[in-house]
């Protein structure tokens, strides 16, 4: 191995004989490596540190019996290594000083070279940073797996993921970077566990916020909780501003108050682009097909563009009127794309009103208790159909910004059916709802509009300046 500074006319000469003896001896392999000279200095006092050795100057050279898995045998520099080979093989080198002082300079110009060309094909593979807060819990472990193994952003996107949460859980956040380094996902290029909170968001493609705060309304009031929630985001949002990149896209998920997040997120970082910050639906989404489809007997793939409205991890508003039903086993068939309205398929009109869109439905409570799995994957959903696109023709329910859709007032997040293309989400303005759905879209936008006065002042209290 003979490695020196790239401008080095010595490591010339010892490259110039070890190229002859590669190409006259069978079995002699030369491997070479050149250092830019600042940084020679720096890779030497390194590479000598590991390997026990002393040496000051360039070039140095070694041996190494790979076939024997044996330590580096250190030879020293150019006149060692002439010596070398001048008692072994008999060769030697006549290179003259103004031939060593031209290959050092081409040297050095094919270094720089090669250093631009590594540099470019590096910016051209970026992997894409992720960052995921409170990473300690269940969601971002069920997560992670899910963002590595390629379907989420294709098999040639590689994602660097930066789990951040509190220093108490900085032990939870090595284990899980361990144990995601020892699934060698191909398309996870790093992980990395994050404390503190100035270093937060560095480079992000992507923020995933799913910190929580578990509701006890016997311990504090609604308010109190809705504050912590608006502090979370008056420490991120600015966070964000500063040290992601200018199209990051945030996603906001969790067991509550997703809705807030976001838009607490879009309150206090003005610069951020507000349709680049939304709320995951998913959860309920997915819930709901699922068990409409063990009441019909069917497959949840057949169950489509069913709309969750509203507050989506409050008050929200299943909404079944433009579900479709497909390759439904019954009497009448069709070619794949013949579909039904759902609603025609269930004939038990209480069954609806009881069990399914009942505050204390079923539904509610398989969303409430999950472990972690389902939010993770309505995440995953998410951002796929965010950067690949969603089924063609198919509705998603996500929280975004109103724009005074539906007659729902501007300026609060609110879960609308959207359709994803080209990197973009777009609000199906085409629906049409009957007085009913729009009555209760009011209450469930009158409710949002409290829940961001209520942060907002709380939020003043704290901070009149």
């Amino acid at each position: 191995v003979l490695a020196g500074r790239a401008d080095c006319p010595y490591y010339a000469k010892a490259e110039h004989l070890a190229d002859y003896l590669q190409t006259n001896l069978p079995s002699f392999r030369v491997h070479k490596i050149t250092q830019h000279p600042d940084k020679w200095e720096q890779w030497l006092h390194d590479i000598c540190e590991t390997n026990g050795w002393k040496h000051r100057q360039s070039p140095i050279i070694w041996r190494e019996l790979l076939d024997r898995g044996g330590k580096g045998q250190l030879l020293g520099g150019l006149n060692d290594f002439l010596e070398y080979a001048q008692q072994y093989y008999g060769v030697t080198s006549m290179m003259l000083n103004e031939e060593m002082l031209n290959v050092a300079e081409e040297n050095l110009q094919r270094h720089l070279e090669i250093v631009k060309e590594d540099e470019e094909i590096k910016s051209l593979i970026k992997p894409m940073q992720i960052w995921i807060t409170s990473a300690s819990g269940p969601i971002c472990y069920q997560l992670i797996p899910l963002l590595a193994n390629g379907e989420v952003f294709g098999m040639t996107t590689e994602i660097s993921i930066h789990l951040l949460d509190t220093d108490q859980f900085k032990e939870v956040l090595c284990s899980i970077v361990m144990e995601a380094e020892d699934m060698a996902f191909p398309l996870l290029r790093s992980i990395s566990e994050h404390t503190e909170l100035h270093e937060a968001f560095i480079e992000a493609d992507i923020v995933i916020v799913l910190d929580d705060v578990p509701l006890n309304l016997e311990v504090q009031s609604l308010e109190n909780y809705i504050r912590e929630v608006s502090e979370i985001c008056q420490v991120y949002a600015p966070l964000i501003e500063k040290n992601a990149k200018s199209e990051v896209r945030v996603i906001s998920s969790g067991k509550t108050f997703a809705n807030l997040k976001a838009t607490m997120i879009m309150t206090y970082g003005p610069s951020i682009k507000p349709e680049n910050i939304i709320a995951v639906a998913t959860s309920w989404e997915s819930a709901a097909k699922a068990m409409l489809a063990r009441k019909l007997n069917t497959s949840i793939t057949g169950v489509k563009d069913v709309i969750v409205w509203g507050n989506i991890t409050g008050s929200n508003y299943i909404d079944l009127s433009h579900a479709k039903l497909y390759e439904y086993d019954s009497a009448l068939w069709g070619p794949a794309n013949f579909q039904r309205p759902l609603l025609n398929m269930i004939y038990d009109r209480d069954w609806i009103q009881s069990e399914f869109l009942s505050a204390q439905s079923s539904l509610s409570s398989r969303v409430g208790s999950c472990a972690g799995m389902l939010p993770a994957h309505a995440v995953a959903t998410v951002l796929q159909y965010w950067y690949r696109g969603s089924p063609p023709g198919e509705i998603i329910s996500v929280g975004v910004l109103s724009e005074g859709q539906f007659c729902v007032p501007e300026g609060i997040i609110f879960s609308l059916p959207v359709t994803f293309q080209n990197g973009s989400w777009e609000v199906i303005k085409e629906l049409e709802i009957d007085e009913k759905t729009q009555e209760v879209l009011g209450r469930l936008a009158h409710e949002l509009i409290q829940e961001k006065l209520v942060a907002q002042k709380k939020i003043n209290e704290m901070h009149p300046y």
